[in-house]
């Protein structure tokens, strides 16, 4: 049985519609899938951001200080040779590292003075806390995030808190949120005590390396302490908000 030439190139050509008309279904999908998967990320990012506004606001802060923390740490990431997208990352991820803070009593957090020992028991919980709130999720911000929670009160030197890792051992995250806390929380007023000058925080930062804080990530903030102190008062002046933070480009530093 013969086939006609024109019912064959008929049929072939119905077929190549029928596929085309599939692989554009798949690929409008697939978009669709991602634009979903995106926007759910987008609100579990958001919520968790507040939240640690949130702990911020308990702490007797103004909220700014998690922003500053998020762009400074993506500044030293990247003075520090880290790849553009680590970079970007961790500055999303850093201010949520006191998200554990929504946990400790009131009569902890702002006490006005010295803790006691059990006090301050209570209060090192807020790491493992915040790697709590934040380690349920599988997406890589919020694991990112947790890390920085758990291990920003690690010490260089193996005398932080929780689990007493020592240099290499604390992730790098945590290593650069760590310094980038210290200095912006020295220069900020405090419950407890008014901010230190420039210079007197980064003699105390200085002070702590090889201590508290990697000597290599120390040495470096110190080289772009200028730039570092033009960025934070830049923020100051002109408070960015969880829009700048997500902003998918790098920031201009």
């Amino acid at each position: 049985m013969k086939i006609d030439p024109r019912e064959a190139t008929q049929f072939d050509l119905a077929a190549a519609d029928q596929m085309e008309k599939i692989i554009s279904d798949l690929g409008r999908m697939y978009q669709e899938r991602n634009e979903a998967l995106q926007e759910v990320a987008h609100a579990h990012h958001e919520a968790l951001f507040l939240l640690a506004v949130a702990a911020d606001y308990r702490d007797d802060d103004t909220g700014v200080h998690i922003v500053r923390i998020g762009f400074l740490a993506e500044a030293l990431a990247l003075r520090l040779g880290q790849s553009k997208a680590y970079a970007l990352l961790l500055r999303k991820a850093a201010p949520m590292h006191d998200i554990g803070k929504i946990g400790i009593p009131d009569n902890v957090l702002k006490k006005p003075g010295g803790l006691t020992p059990k006090e301050r028991q209570v209060m090192n919980q807020h790491a493992a806390i915040g790697a709590d709130i934040l380690g349920k999720s599988r997406i890589a911000l919020f694991k990112l995030a947790a890390e920085v929670a758990l291990t920003h009160h690690e010490r260089w030197n193996g005398t932080g808190y929780p689990r007493g890792l020592a240099g290499a051992d604390i992730p790098l995250s945590g290593r650069i949120v760590s310094v980038v806390d210290f200095y912006d929380a020295l220069t900020m007023d405090r419950v407890y005590r008014p901010a230190f000058g420039e210079d007197k925080a980064l003699a105390m930062l200085q002070e702590q390396s090889g201590k508290a804080f990697d000597p290599t990530i120390v040495d470096c903030f110190m080289r772009h302490q200028g730039e570092l102190h033009d960025l934070r008062k830049r923020i100051t002046q002109s408070p960015m908000s969880f829009a700048d933070l997500v902003d998918s480009t790098p920031a201009d530093l």
